[in-house]
């Protein structure tokens, strides 16, 4: 599974310029998602009004030596990514013929990147804290949809690139997303959305570290205002998890991103902080 890191760069150079990447598909079979993320391609079943597939980019074979004693916590997140593949693809099962043209983009394949993101993110540092920090996973982290029914009742010609996050459209698609949101029903009224401050929660950053901190502390405050924003372009929109599952879900995925990176910075030249990511979710407040 583990290669140099020099060949790993080269085929990360070469997967993002456009060169065939080993992908996995997920199959949904009469309405249940059975996917995952390994090293073979799966063979997906087709059925004649079914949803799609949801195919991501297989990491694993990308990955530097990975250290004995980073092993464990890789394969946990190797494992979460087969996870949240299966999640996406029950998902879309659930949701077939709601929403708008991008729903499917903007509460299923947006949110699913930003919860790949932050588990490759958590493999590199796994990995960095024994060896060599391997950078640059995240160009694996978004994932398309393979439409393979009449049912699919979204924008399926909208790909994710690395350079451009899923999901940070700011026109979240209307419609009733089925997923497990608790605390925020339909949004029935703008509000407004507060998170917690990490700043005060900071140790001394060392000054090599100073300006990736600080471009990650912006993004957390980016990523409220955008979040606030779609808050308000969506009101009247949804069902009873529609802020949870479209808006705050997405939010803290992309809150444990932006963190999980300030703790990699700081560790780099001091003591890396853990637990940031108590800090990333938000609640909406009437």
């Amino acid at each position: 599974m583990s290669r140099a890191l020099p060949k790993y760069n080269k085929r990360r150079v070469a997967f993002v310029g456009g060169a065939a990447a080993v992908a996995l598909s997920g199959t949904v079979i009469a309405g249940f998602a059975l996917a995952g993320e390994s090293g073979q391609r799966a063979e997906p079943a087709r059925t004649l009004a079914g949803p799609g597939t949801i195919t991501c980019p297989d990491v694993t074979g990308e990955l530097p030596a990975i250290p004995a004693s980073a092993q464990a916590e890789v394969d946990r997140n190797l494992a979460q990514l087969q996870t949240q593949i299966a999640e996406a693809n029950q998902r879309l099962a659930d949701t077939v013929g709601q929403g708008g043209p991008n729903f499917v983009q903007n509460a299923i394949l947006g949110p699913l990147e930003d919860k790949r993101v932050a588990a490759l993110n958590r493999i590199e540092t796994a990995i960095g804290r024994a060896a060599a920090k391997p950078d640059g996973l995240e160009a694996f982290a978004a994932c398309t949809l393979n439409a393979d029914g009449a049912g699919a009742g979204a924008d399926d010609g909208a790909e994710a690139t690395p350079s451009e996050p899923a999901g940070a459209d700011a026109n979240a698609g209307a419609g009733q997303d089925t997923g497990n949101g608790e605390g925020a029903g339909a949004n029935t009224g703008a509000g407004t959305i507060t998170c917690p401050d990490v700043t005060d929660e900071l140790p001394a950053i060392p000054a090599s570290a100073q300006a990736e901190v600080d471009r990650n502390l912006a993004q957390l405050q980016t990523q409220i205002a955008e979040a606030n924003q779609r808050l308000v372009d969506t009101v009247g929109q949804g069902g009873p998890n529609f802020v949870q599952n479209a808006i705050l879900g997405p939010l803290e995925d992309k809150r444990v991103a932006a963190l999980n990176r300030i703790e990699t910075a700081i560790g780099r030249a001091a003591a890396k902080p853990d637990g940031l990511e108590a800090f990333a979710a938000c609640t909406l407040t009437r």
